[in-house]
């Protein structure tokens, strides 16, 4: 895929669910089990978003695009569409984003902090697609 797709669209979202697939092995992901969701508020049209993740025993088995309430997850980030925009076109790391307020996570700091290696490896992977902010 060469041409660029509008970020947090379904043919993003579609492009992403790929990539994680192929490129996130249940070795690499240490055999997580777990769920995520980011929610993008002040999106460009004004409204908010988010984009729930979620493992199982390290395999990709879930990734929702929507609006309003996400489904529920063990961890709950909250921030900026811009914010996010910047972590996904690794311009920002996600820690350093909440370690400065930038992004509000709810759930187990403690794990949290674990797995942020892994979060780090699913960003990486996200900016690698092709995308206009």
């Amino acid at each position: 895929m060469t041409e660029q797709v509008q970020y947090l669209t379904p043919a993003w979202r579609d492009e992403a669910e790929k990539r994680l697939k192929t490129e996130l092995s249940p070795e690499r992901m240490n055999f997580i089990t777990s769920s995520m969701s980011n929610i993008y508020l002040d999106c460009p049209d004004g409204g908010t978003r988010y984009l729930f993740f979620r493992f199982e025993k390290g395999a990709f088995a879930d990734l929702l695009l929507g609006e309003g309430e996400p489904p529920p997850a063990e961890f709950k980030i909250t921030g900026q569409y811009d914010i996010f925009a910047k972590i996904s076109r690794a311009e920002l790391g996600s820690q350093r984003a909440l370690m400065t307020g930038k992004l509000k996570l709810k759930g187990n700091m403690v794990k949290a902090l674990k797995l942020a290696s892994i979060a780090d490896r699913l960003n990486k992977v996200l900016a690698t697609i092709p995308a206009q902010y």
